[in-house]
């Protein structure tokens, strides 16, 4: 979102702030209009600064094999997150991020339905809380796919996966990555 303020005087080079500057405009009502409200936030704090222990190793082996190393990421305008992917030579992994910058929400994801994100496929929600399938582009034929799910009205908690070759054209990787969201999902309820 881009600011503009006007100025309305010139002093030495410096600019002055014109009346209207201490004016704020109001921060818009969350959730947006269409997009489904969180009824009872998840506080994940705990998981924001420990990213990597959102899935716990047992998890991680059912999904990808034992000797998978986590890999703690700061996805800088996003959030923090951890990607897991196995030692053997596959295209298999998951990543759980954290969007702890725009506290925006959901909100976020619908807005920008159609032009960034082409791939906008809304979830019925999972255990109550509201879930969208979403990208850049739509890769499930390569066998990827992202969920959004709303864990408060400002925060969400981005779930990717990809599957393995051997299993692309077998399993949808959206139906896959929600299975992963809602295993995600009940570790933020339960730990």
């Amino acid at each position: 979102m881009v600011l503009a303020s006007a100025c309305t005087t010139l002093q030495n080079g410096t600019a002055a702030p014109s009346p209207t500057d201490s004016v704020t405009t109001p921060a818009p009502q969350l959730p947006g209009a269409g997009v489904p409200g969180v009824a009872i936030p998840i506080d994940t704090t705990q998981f924001q600064r420990r990213p990597c222990t959102t899935l716990t190793d047992a998890q991680i082996a059912e999904l990808l094999g034992p000797a998978t190393q986590p890999k703690p990421e700061d996805i800088g305008n996003f959030g923090v997150g951890c990607s897991w992917h196995p030692t053997s030579a596959t295209q298999a992994a998951v990543s759980v991020i954290y969007a702890t910058k725009n506290q925006r929400g959901l909100t976020a994801i619908y807005e920008q339905k159609g032009t960034t994100f082409p791939l906008f496929i809304p979830m019925d929600p999972i255990d109550g809380y509201p879930a969208v399938a979403y990208g850049q582009a739509d890769l499930r034929a390569k066998g990827k796919c992202a969920i959004a799910l709303g864990t408060s009205d400002q925060e969400i908690v981005d779930v990717s996966i990809a599957l393995s070759e051997g299993k692309i054209d077998k399993r949808d990787p959206c139906a896959a990555a929600r299975d992963v969201t809602a295993t995600v999902l009940n570790n933020l309820r339960t730990r």
